[in-house]
């Protein structure tokens, strides 16, 4: 269950239609889902997400498909079940297969799993990573 209400286009502010107007216009849909429809309780932070989410999945060197395999991979590693299924609905119709779902999981769970080994032994960084980034 929600913790606030999710927001009505009907009685929304004329502040939060504008966004979800924007919303609508640059995913081509004739919906809004219920991650802004909550986001909607607090206009100012509808706005900023928005325009956040909007430049961060805006075409550029990483392909849309990659984009949302990422935001999946990190949605699925954070335990995050709404994001987790917006997202991965998201990479399906940009063309995600069964099979690279299972491969995408496949890596976030042995990268969670390395990591905390790593963490754990505190591993040094090699020499020859430091400076790679």
């Amino acid at each position: 269950m929600a913790t606030v209400p999710l927001i009505d286009e009907s009685t929304a502010s004329a502040e939060v239609r504008a966004v979800f107007d924007d919303i609508r216009a640059t995913r081509k849909v004739d919906w809004i889902n219920n991650f802004w429809r909550a986001l909607a309780n607090h206009p100012a932070t509808l706005r900023r997400i928005w325009q956040g989410v909007k430049e961060v999945m805006a075409p550029g060197a990483l392909d849309p498909l990659t984009k949302e395999l990422i935001y999946l991979a990190v949605s699925i590693s954070n335990g995050c079940v709404y994001c987790t299924a917006s997202h991965g609905a998201a990479a399906k119709r940009l063309g995600m297969s069964p099979e690279m779902l299972g491969e995408l999981i496949a890596v976030v769970g042995m990268a969670n799993q390395t990591n905390r080994l790593a963490e754990g032994y505190r591993v040094p960084v090699d020499e020859r990573f430091e400076n790679l980034f």
